[in-house]
């Protein structure tokens, strides 16, 4: 499912990126997106895998076309929302790397870090990668591959 025409959206972050996120519902609301927060709701100190779990879970789920999750960095979130299967999860804290993680690698969620960038790059980097669609061809083969190897881990840890 191409991440153009994303009209829900998951959002979660820890504490760090708290002030980012809440400048991000308010622009995305703004422009007619349904945003659903999975916390945290506050700058108290928290943990961010459950909660960047949720927001994934709601993307694999279909409760939302795209997920963005956001931290200091933007690294640990991305790390937790990729645990989630089927979650392409992507840390772009660049105009460029939102491109290419979204039409070369599909991603559907978007990692981004409070501490790294500005409220207004970060407003170019989620528009980027919601208006940016998948190349496929090439890159299809690719995605598919990485979706091969998350099944056969599955069934490895499965089993």
């Amino acid at each position: 499912m191409s991440r153009v025409g994303a009209k829900r959206i998951a959002i979660a972050s820890d504490h760090a990126g708290f002030e980012l996120k809440s400048h991000l519902i308010a622009l995305l609301e703004s422009q007619g997106y349904r945003v659903e927060d999975y916390g945290t709701h506050s700058t108290e100190a928290t943990d961010y895998p459950q909660l960047c779990a949720a927001a994934a879970r709601a993307v694999r789920d279909a409760k939302a076309d795209v997920g963005i999750v956001l931290g200091g960095s933007g690294q640990g979130e991305q790390i937790a929302a990729n645990k989630v299967r089927g979650i392409r999860a992507a840390l772009c804290n660049d105009l460029w790397l939102a491109e290419m993680a979204r039409s070369h690698n599909d991603a559907n969620v978007l990692s981004m870090g409070g501490r790294v960038v500005s409220p207004e790059l970060a407003e170019q980097i989620v528009k980027k990668f919601l208006e940016t669609p998948f190349e496929g061809g090439r890159h299809a083969r690719r995605v598919g591959q990485l979706t091969d190897i998350e099944a056969e881990e599955a069934a490895h840890h499965e089993s």
